[in-house]
């Protein structure tokens, strides 16, 4: 019998480019023990940034637009700077976690960081999240999976979303989600295409 699934954060994280600027975007995380597990695709800014600078900032937050805006190029979020390392937290994180990206298990697809917690700092109170964040989420890892997936998988589970952001949406779940379906229509419009 296979074991429990490993639980994976949904977090933003902040990562530093070679230019100094801050680089925001969605990533799941894992826990394993005392550290936290980053797996960025290749190729990908992020990969690129945590080689070389081995630091990093995962960013809780509940204002989805900051990770469909990430997906879809919005990449412009307030960001303060970070207490331990050279880098950036997002300035809408309820809380945030410094790492130290001690050790790199290479892998051609996604190469795995692990890292140590250098600190974990609070910044609000989490207000609890409704539906319709829920439904963004799940939608921004379907547009992340966009060249991976059968067309009919996409609207079925877009069908099903819709229903959370009909009933729970608010102003920023909407301008998410809008965000989201501009990049659900190209997709649709390249692949008639194809």
């Amino acid at each position: 019998m296979a074991g429990p699934a490993q639980r994976i954060l949904e977090t933003v994280v902040v990562s530093r480019n070679a230019d100094g600027t801050p680089h925001i975007a969605p990533l799941g995380v894992r826990l394993v023990g005392e550290e936290m597990l980053l797996a960025p695709f290749h190729p990908s800014r992020t990969l690129e940034n945590l080689r070389r600078e081995r630091t990093v900032t995962v960013n809780a937050i509940t204002d989805v637009r900051i990770m469909a805006g990430a997906l879809t190029g919005r990449r412009d979020w307030p960001v303060e700077p970070a207490e331990q390392i050279k880098g950036f937290r997002l300035a809408a994180a309820l809380s945030h976690t410094e790492l130290d990206l001690h050790r790199v298990e290479d892998d051609e697809m996604r190469p795995h960081f692990y890292g140590r917690v250098l600190g974990c700092y609070a910044h609000a109170p989490f207000p609890g999240m409704n539906r319709a964040q829920a439904a963004v989420l799940e939608a921004a890892i379907l547009v992340s999976r966009l060249h991976m997936l059968e067309r009919d998988k996409v609207e079925q589970e877009l069908l099903y979303l819709t229903i959370a952001i009909d009933k729970t949406a608010g102003a920023e779940e909407l301008e998410a989600w809008g965000w989201l379906m501009e990049a659900v229509d190209a997709w649709r419009q390249s692949h008639a295409k194809a």
